[in-house]
């Protein structure tokens, strides 16, 4: 996604930009708010938008660090919070002690949202800061996404969402801001490569951070996941790069297989954010 014209024309950007004004409104309101921050394009434009509005002195970014984040991206939700001149803070937190995280069910974003937003409020409020927010927007309705009810139970506010802004919409508006961030691939924890019903482990996301991390080098550089389907991996790319992936097939079966897996496969149906939402039921897979 490098073509920021063709974005333009793909959003309707009248009802953008008004959207836009809408959520400068809100952040006005708030006087001052920590923004829970992943580095992702969601965030980051939030994150943007609320210094701009609210200025330096009542804008800080909370970033945890856990084994569901490769440290590349907690490098770079750093490196765009200093270069934009925001206070940031990077938290560590255990989130494999909760079992009822590991344990995988559908509820699994519920228990890890609970967590991590539970710290991110102690940290704001130590602070004094007067609220806490977070990147959801109108797609994530489409979803099941048990961590918003989590968002909800400790007042989390949400305002892309409240504005009704959607990620194509998130991504002209950053790119209109020149925020970085703008085309980035879209981005989510390593426990979504693991089906639910599964037991997560250190291992199994060790498994899916090496494999993709190696695909990122061979040449990938857009939307990427490795979902670990026991001792298979089911690789998605977008249907632009399956042609890539068949062209290296051979290196890359090698090289998975090294990771740990027996068999290598690769999803006809192309990238899909939240596809193991597509079945509740572990079996389906």
């Amino acid at each position: 996604m490098d073509d920021l014209k063709a974005l333009e024309q793909a959003v309707d950007t009248g009802k953008a930009l008004n959207k836009e004004k809408q959520l400068e409104k809100l952040l006005h309101s708030f006087e001052t708010a920590t923004v829970a921050f992943s580095g992702g394009v969601d965030s980051s434009y939030l994150l943007g938008k609320a210094f701009r509005v609210l200025g330096s002195k009542n804008v800080q970014a909370v970033t945890l660090k856990s084994v569901l984040n490769p440290n590349k991206e907690v490098e770079e939700a750093a490196l765009f919070a200093l270069k934009l001149g925001v206070r940031h803070h990077v938290i560590n937190i255990d989130i494999i002690a909760d079992l009822d995280f590991t344990a995988n069910t559908s509820e699994r974003c519920y228990y890890c949202k609970r967590n991590c937003f539970k710290k991110i409020v102690s940290v704001s409020a130590a602070g004094g800061f007067k609220v806490v927010l977070d990147g959801s927007n109108a797609d994530d309705l489409r979803d099941h996404r048990p961590g918003m009810r989590a968002a909800k139970e400790l007042n989390i506010q949400s305002p892309l969402l409240e504005v009704r802004l959607g990620k194509q919409e998130i991504r002209y508006l950053s790119g209109k801001e020149g925020f970085s961030t703008w085309n980035k691939p879209a981005a989510a924890c390593l426990a979504t490569r693991i089906p639910y019903g599964e037991e997560i482990t250190l291992a199994k996301l060790k498994k899916a951070a090496d494999a993709e991390k190696y695909l990122r080098k061979l040449g990938l550089k857009d939307n990427l996941r490795v979902r670990c389907h026991g001792n298979i991996a089911r690789i998605e790319v977008n249907e632009s790069d399956l042609d890539f992936i068949i062209t290296h097939r051979q290196e890359i079966n090698t090289a998975l297989q090294k990771i740990g897996f027996t068999y290598v496969a690769v999803d006809l149906h192309g990238f899909e954010s939240g596809s193991m939402n597509r079945s509740k039921n572990p079996q389906i897979f």
